[in-house]
């Protein structure tokens, strides 16, 4: 079975043209030239296009694959990306009598008992899930999102057969330790997995409506926990305009300035302020509620896929942004190694001159024509050059960043994304490193000191008393020592007198048998010996 998907792929890869790249394998590449379909010339499309449309006739795991390599600018040439970008999740329904029956199992309750009335006909079908639209008992209108019937299997399998190709890759493709194909499997391995999981998804809902309750810019739809499991999931049905139509929304007489710069609110304040961000922020996802048309404010679906960032990634990007905006390049290159992400022995000065070689032109634009997004990738770009490893998460950022620039520009060409990114910023920085944060420290700490002050007096007799008791064995420790002292000396005193007197000894010893005789000094020099010695044996 897997050499036949196998072989399935090979072909449509073939149809599409793209036996080129695999055959391009020096040890392979002959097999190019003898193929038959290859003897003719003939036109072919661009790379990516072909690419684009080999996905997506290989079916919903290759989709989402390039989808996943669209945000990828970091290891995918730039005229690939744009051409991935166009993949659609476009994918035909399965049957309704299947939803029912994964509905019924994953609940284990008939749908007519959930669900007052539930629509046979999907509102929408992905590669993952299918969204039915329903109603339950108490009238509360509700969409159902049902993951498709054995698609873990598919998924499982076609991730398999995708790591021995870009194992092969890897090895033998001379782009393939570059673009690490089998890390990028990893990562889209982990990514489809989590977008399994429903109740995970409806965690990621609930958090995000939490963060933005009760606020004007944004509104994420509620979940009823009560009708949620791994393969389905109930949430409140929410009725907006896709953003994607932006004629409608102007000639409705929406504030397409408001709206633009409330989007980039949004996102600054999920990344600052909350560190938990939707990271799949395309069209399809967002709608606009036009109940108040001069302060329409954005509607959220669809949250398989959040972010966040450590605090550390958080200084770095603030800085950074905050740095680029004043053009302190030098300021750039020192964050780059604080952070640890290219090699202490980086030269500053060299990489602060790369920096400067390709901000300078940017900011010679009018400032509305920067582009966050891309100011970001080609900073990663630079520091590449300086082994500068690729951190995940700054990816998954930077894709969300481009798409939510792309829907401003395109409901407001004329947004100023500093002016509004700004205050965001500079909040922040006050947060952490300004009188805010004194005062935020202050007060998150007075709290604890409170509920810990009936504990102080004991904290302070404690230790007190282990000064104390160090500081009589300390007494002791150094009594002792002083004995000690004062033994070694008498015993060293002992040991000189019984050298001296056994000398002196010696002495009148040998003086008694020389022909001189026996003379007084010799008894004095004997008898000083012998007391000497009876002293160093007699003294305590």
């Amino acid at each position: 079975m897997r050499l036949f998907r196998l072989f399935t792929i090979i072909r449509i890869l073939v149809r599409h043209g793209l036996d080129e790249v695999l055959l391009g394998i020096p040890s392979l590449k002959w097999l190019y030239y003898i193929a038959p379909w290859n003897w003719q010339e003939k036109t072919k499309a661009p790379i990516g296009e072909r690419i684009r449309k080999a996905l997506e006739d290989l079916g919903p795991v290759f989709v989402k694959l390039g989808q996943m390599l669209s945000t990828r600018r970091d290891l995918v040439p730039p005229h690939i990306v744009n051409e991935l970008a166009k993949l659609q999740d476009n994918v035909p329904p399965f049957p309704n009598h299947e939803a029912k029956a994964i509905i019924e199992t994953s609940l284990g309750k008939p749908v007519g008992k959930v669900f007052k009335d539930f629509e046979q006909a999907p509102l929408a079908s992905a590669s993952i899930a299918q969204v039915h639209a329903a109603t339950l008992w108490d009238d509360k209108k509700v969409i159902v999102k049902v993951v498709r019937p054995t698609i873990e299997k598919v998924i499982r399998k076609d991730v398999a057969l995708l790591y021995i190709i870009a194992g092969l890759a890897q090895r033998f493709w001379k782009h393939g330790r570059r673009l690490r194909p089998v890390e990028v499997i990893q990562e889209y391995e982990k990514t489809i997995i989590d977008e399994l999981d429903l109740v995970r998804e409806a965690a990621n809902a609930s958090q995000l409506r939490r963060n933005f309750e009760n606020s004007p810019d944004l509104y994420v739809p509620d979940i009823y926990w009560d009708y949620c499991s791994r393969n389905v999931i109930v949430m409140e049905r929410i009725y907006g305009l896709p953003i994607g139509e932006v004629d409608t929304l102007k000639e409705m007489g929406v504030d397409m300035r408001r709206l633009s710069e409330r989007g980039v609110e949004i996102f600054f304040s999920q990344v600052f302020r909350h560190n938990f961000f939707h990271a799949d922020m395309h069209p399809g996802n967002i709608f606009v509620d036009t109940s108040n048309l001069a302060d329409a404010k954005y509607l959220a679906v669809d949250f398989g896929i959040m972010g966040t960032l450590s605090p550390d990634d958080q200084r770095y990007l603030a800085e950074n942004f905050h740095a680029f905006f004043t053009r302190d390049y030098k300021r750039v290159a020192e964050l780059h190694v604080e952070s640890g992400w290219i090699p202490s022995n980086t030269r500053i000065e060299e990489f602060e001159a790369a920096i400067r070689s390709v901000c300078e032109p940017i900011f010679e634009r009018p400032i509305a024509e920067i582009s966050f997004g891309n100011l970001l990738l080609s900073l990663f770009q630079t520091a590449q050059r300086f082994d500068m490893e690729v951190q995940p998460q700054l990816i998954l950022l930077q894709k969300t960043m481009l798409n939510i620039e792309g829907l401003g520009r395109q409901l407001y060409p004329d947004l100023d994304l500093w002016v509004t990114a700004k205050p965001f910023i500079q909040r922040w920085m006050d947060e952490q490193v300004g009188v805010r944060a004194l005062l935020n420290g202050a007060k998150n700490n007075i709290p604890k000191m409170l509920k810990n002050f009936p504990e102080i007096p004991n904290l302070i007799h404690d230790v007190v008393k282990q000064m104390h008791d160090q500081h009589l064995k300390m007494q002791l420790e150094s009594k002792q020592l002083e004995n000690l002292r004062i033994e070694m000396q008498r015993s060293n005193n002992k040991n000189v007198m019984a050298t001296v007197g056994g000398a002196l000894l010696i002495t009148a010893t040998v003086a008694t048998v020389t022909p001189i005789g026996i003379g007084l000094v010799s008894w004095l020099t004997g008898a000083g010996g012998i007391a000497l010695l009876a002293y160093s044996l007699f003294k305590k």
